[in-house]
């Protein structure tokens, strides 16, 4: 390639002039001219000279008359985040029991709903309830259980108002002073869900007495809904009313499902009744044969002829035997059990905080009565001091609640998506547009839940996230203990192929997790419970 050169020499110069301007050009070059290197007899490039405007473009460089500056970049912490998106967040600190390693951070991951709701920072949230979901197999029922029995050695009570499967046997058997109550196994236990339960000490006499009547007329409209899949006339209410009044002046205040069936059959005789009583007596009635003469006769008619033992570290109702009768009676087992519970737990004086384990969460939402008792359940949780886990396999479950479109199916979804503590296990592929609509959850964070592993979960607290592995965290004694359809059998753990996931002794948790003093900060730690902090 041919390089041109062309020479501009100033006017009006003599050639003297103009021959002495030329030697001084030629002996300037030959001053700036580099000293000869070896560089090219090594087969190497000589190196760039810059120029007055720097290297140069024909030598790779920049040419320009002003020097390179880059202002300095100013952003929030929450924009840096974003351009830096691996560094690790600070967690949710170390309160409360350890639930599994957060894989972001490579820590350990502590949970409490109770530390979380309290925290006056920006971490903190505005509900102690749980949401959790995730498709079978993927370790829904070991991470709860993992929570709530090591919150056990932090003073917390577990409650199982329902125990479908029966899986929550083993759990309360194990733990020393665990209490299990279990229904149609044929040793005549019966549970009444119009109790009164204890009085509530920080409640006026007439609070007391409308809080308690409320529950029992609510406990009683959601069974009558439930069974007949529409809303009760107010011909139908109104009896069902002036039946329960009747049998609470009869039975002086402890009324039975029994002694509102014989009420109704009275109104139903009764021509002359006010309101035309006599006409919506008949369909509460048929429905509530069915738990004195039907299926269901033995388990909730009469009186209770068992207590719930307070001081327990877990009580489960075990409910397993009633749920090969059909999915109606499952879920009207499950709206008396529940019932029951909370006329005993809803007790603020008692001063205890519980864990209220929801198994088929859907269950409590499948008439529009229970779903506005359960919404105010939901509300009250911060009051009494609990927290409502809520365990679905899939947003699809709320399907089964009302038709399309209905107040009902609506009221399901919005009470799911207002608890603010959501942990998301894997989700099967037609969940994408249900999460994303129903959850607000981020697309990315949608396909990431698609591919985790057993045991992995999507945390979200408040307005944060983490990714969390629980079974990292696991004893042995856990592990066997909350083994569900060999969900976590060790079989499928040797398929896990990763280095993160590995199981602590018992020393290494003692590390992280010291041994409690005799007494709590609520002064609610037993002998029991201190035992198996040291098992565990």
């Amino acid at each position: 390639m041919t390089r041109h050169a062309a020479t501009f020499t100033p006017a009006g110069l003599t050639r003297r002039q103009k021959r002495d301007l030329q030697r001084e050009i030629t002996r300037a070059r030959q001053e700036e001219k580099p000293p000869r290197s070896t560089r090219g007899d090594r087969g190497l490039p000589e190196p760039a000279v810059p120029g007055p405007f720097g290297p140069g473009i024909t030598q790779g460089g920049y040419w320009n008359l002003a020097k390179a500056w880059i202002p300095a970049h100013q952003a929030t912490s929450q924009h840096i985040a974003g351009i830096y998106p691996f560094v690790a967040d600070s967690g949710l600190g170390h309160r409360g029991p350890i639930l599994g390693v957060d894989l972001n951070a490579d820590a350990l991951w502590h949970f409490s709903p109770w530390e979380a709701y309290v925290d006056t920072t920006e971490r903190g949230t505005f509900s102690t309830n749980i949401l959790v979901l995730g498709a079978y197999r993927g370790g829904k029922s070991a991470t709860v259980k993992t929570l709530v029995t090591r919150s056990i050695a932090f003073g917390h009570q577990v409650v199982v108002p329902s125990d479908p499967k029966g899986e929550w046997v083993a759990v309360a058997e194990a733990i020393p002073g665990g209490r299990v109550i279990r229904l149609g196994d044929g040793t005549g236990t019966r549970l009444n869900p119009l109790d009164r339960g204890p009085r509530r000490t920080d409640t006026t006499d007439e609070q007391h007495e409308q809080m308690v009547h409320q529950r029992r007329i609510g406990t009683l409209i959601a069974l009558i809904e439930m069974t007949l899949g529409g809303r009760l006339t107010a011909v139908e209410h109104a009896a069902i009313l002036d039946a329960l009044d009747r049998c609470i002046t009869q039975t002086g205040d402890h009324p039975t499902l029994r002694g509102v069936y014989e009420e109704l059959g009275h109104l139903a005789g009764d021509t002359e009744a006010a309101f035309r009583a006599a006409e919506g007596a008949i369909q509460p009635r048929f429905v509530l044969r069915r738990f004195v003469e039907g299926d269901l006769s033995g388990l909730f008619e009469d009186a209770s002829t068992v207590e719930f033992d307070q001081g327990a570290p877990i009580v489960v109702t075990d409910t397993s035997e009633l749920f090969a009768r059909g999915d109606l009676a499952a879920q009207l087992t499950q709206v008396c059990s529940t019932a029951w519970i909370q006329a005993v737990i809803s007790d603020r004086a008692a001063r205890r905080t519980r864990y209220v384990v929801r198994e088929e969460g859907w269950r409590d939402m499948t008439s529009l009565a229970s779903l506005q008792m359960f919404q105010q359940w939901l509300k009250l949780s911060r009051h009494y001091g609990i927290s409502n886990i809520v365990i679905l396999h899939k947003m699809g479950d709320l399907d089964a609640v009302g038709d399309a479109d209905s107040l009902e199916r609506s009221l399901a979804y919005s009470i799911v998506g207002d608890i603010e503590n959501k942990f998301i296990f894997r989700v099967n592929h037609q969940e994408q547009a249900a999460l994303r609509a129903r959850l607000n959850l981020p697309a990315p964070h949608v396909e990431m839940a698609r591919q985790l592993r057993k045991g992995e979960f999507l945390a979200y607290v408040g307005q944060y996230s983490y990714l969390v592995d629980c079974f990292a965290t696991s004893t042995p004694w856990e592990y066997a203990l909350f083994a569900t359809d060999d969900a976590v059998s060790p079989a499928d753990r040797d398929d896990r192929d990763d280095t993160t996931v590995r199981i602590l002794d018992t020393g290494a948790l003692d590390e992280y997790w010291p041994e409690p003093a005799d007494q709590s900060v609520n002064g609610w730690l037993t002998a029991e419970t201190r035992d198996l902090t040291e098992e565990l």
